[in-house]
């Protein structure tokens, strides 16, 4: 696959670390309810963005989802991933995390209005 013309490899790592956040401190979470609720909180986060892709975003595509579906996924990652670490961990742990998700939304910002605007397929060059 081509590199994505709306994707830089720093977005691109700042996500994935985003989502490494959000599948720990998600459960870690939910666990302090009930331990039920803590595994199917982990089978959920790591299984939304796995299985709902937009097609030109990723290499495999399980179910082809819109790009405004997948943005909503990717909000939904950042919510926990930023406001979850504030339920259970440090302080400095907590402004660690926070600060990783807004430096992924900062540095995403042309791929999830790409997402918003309908995830088109750039015109092939003449």
């Amino acid at each position: 696959m081509k590199p994505h013309p709306h994707d830089t490899p720093l977005s691109s790592g700042l996500r994935f670390l985003s989502e490494l956040i959000t599948w720990t401190v998600g459960p870690w979470v939910a666990w302090q309810s009930s331990p039920g609720l803590g595994v199917a909180a982990g089978i959920v986060l790591v299984a939304l963005p796995s299985v709902f892709s937009t097609p030109g975003d990723k290499n495999t595509i399980v179910v082809a989802t819109p790009g405004p579906v997948r943005l909503a996924i990717e909000l939904l990652l950042y919510a926990v991933g930023a406001l979850g670490p504030w339920l259970v961990w440090s302080l400095p742990v907590s402004l660690l995390c926070t600060s990783v998700i807004a430096a992924s939304i900062i540095t995403g910002i042309p791929r999830l209005l790409w997402l918003f605007r309908g995830a088109k397929s750039p015109a092939p060059a003449p």
